[in-house]
C-alpha cells in the first residue's frame, strides 16, 4: 500500500495527522506501507527567510489573541497524540521550500518519514526557524544522516523541481489545502482526521486488494 502525504512542516494539522496516520498504521501492523512525501507549501509567496511569526497570525486570524485561542485546541489534540507545540517559541513563520526539499532527499535514504517529523518538532515544539540552512542541517544529523551532504545538497538546486511538480499535481488533483493522504493514488482522507478513520481506509483498500 502507498499512501502519499500532502502535507506542510509550517502546518499544526499536518503534524497532528503525521501522528494520527502513524499510530493507525502500528494498529494495522501486518500492512506493508510505504509513505510517501509530497511537498505543498501553504504560503509559497513568503520570503526565503521567512516573517514574523506574530505578525503573519495577527494578519491571518485578525489578532494574536485570536490566534491564541486557535492554539488551544490545538495543543490540547497534540498533546492526545503525545505531541507538543509551544506557539509562544516560535519567532518566525518559515518559507518550506527548503525544508521540501531536505525530506524528499532524506526519504531517498530511507529516512523521510523521520526528517519530517524532526522538522515537525524543531519548529512546533522548539521554536526554531526551519527556513535557515543551519537549523535544517542540525535536524539531518538528528535523524543519523550525514550533516555534511545536507549542507551540500542544499547549497545546490536538488530536488526543487519535484517540490514544484509536487505543489502542480496537488493542484490537479483538486487538493487546496492539507494534510491530505492518497491511499493507493485512489481514495483521498482529507484533515487531520481521528485514527480511527485512517484504520478504516487502510482496511478498506487492504480488503480490496486482497480480494482481487
Amino acid at each position: 500500500m502507498t499512501i502519499d502525504v500532502y502535507a506542510d512542516i509550517a502546518c499544526p494539522w499536518c503534524y497532528v495527522g503525521r501522528a494520527r496516520l502513524k499510530q493507525a498504521l502500528t494498529q494495522r501492523s501486518d500492512v506493508e506501507a510505504t509513505l510517501r512525501w509530497r511537498p505543498f507549501q501553504l504560503q509559497p509567496d513568503m520570503p526565503p527567510e521567512g516573517r514574523g511569526f506574530r505578525t503573519v497570525l495577527a494578519n491571518k486570524f485578525g489578532s494574536w489573541e485570536r490566534a491564541q485561542q486557535m492554539f488551544e485546541r490545538i495543543q490540547k489534540l497534540g498533546a492526545e497524540e503525545g505531541l507538543t507545540f509551544d506557539f509562544e517559541a516560535i519567532e518566525a513563520a518559515p518559507n518550506t521550500a527548503e525544508a521540501h526539499r531536505l525530506v524528499l532527499w532524506a526519504e531517498e535514504q530511507g529516512a523521510g518519514d523521520a526528517m519530517a517529523t524532526a522538522l515537525f518538532r524543531a519548529y512546533f515544539s522548539e521554536g526554531r526557524n526551519v527556513s535557515t540552512r543551519d537549523v535544517l542541517v542540525e535536524c539531518a544529523a538528528e535523524v543519523g544522516c550525514d550533516p555534511d551532504e545536507a549542507r551540500t545538497m542544499l547549497n545546490g538546486d536538488a530536488y526543487a523541481e519535484a517540490v514544484r511538480e509536487s505543489q502542480g499535481r496537488a493542484q490537479r488533483r483538486g487538493i487546496t489545502g492539507v494534510p491530505c493522504y492518497v491511499f493507493n493514488e485512489e481514495h483521498a482522507v482529507t484533515g487531520a482526521q481521528p485514527t480511527e478513520v485512517f484504520v478504516e481506509a487502510i482496511d478498506a483498500l487492504n480488503t480490496a486488494s486482497t480480494s482481487e
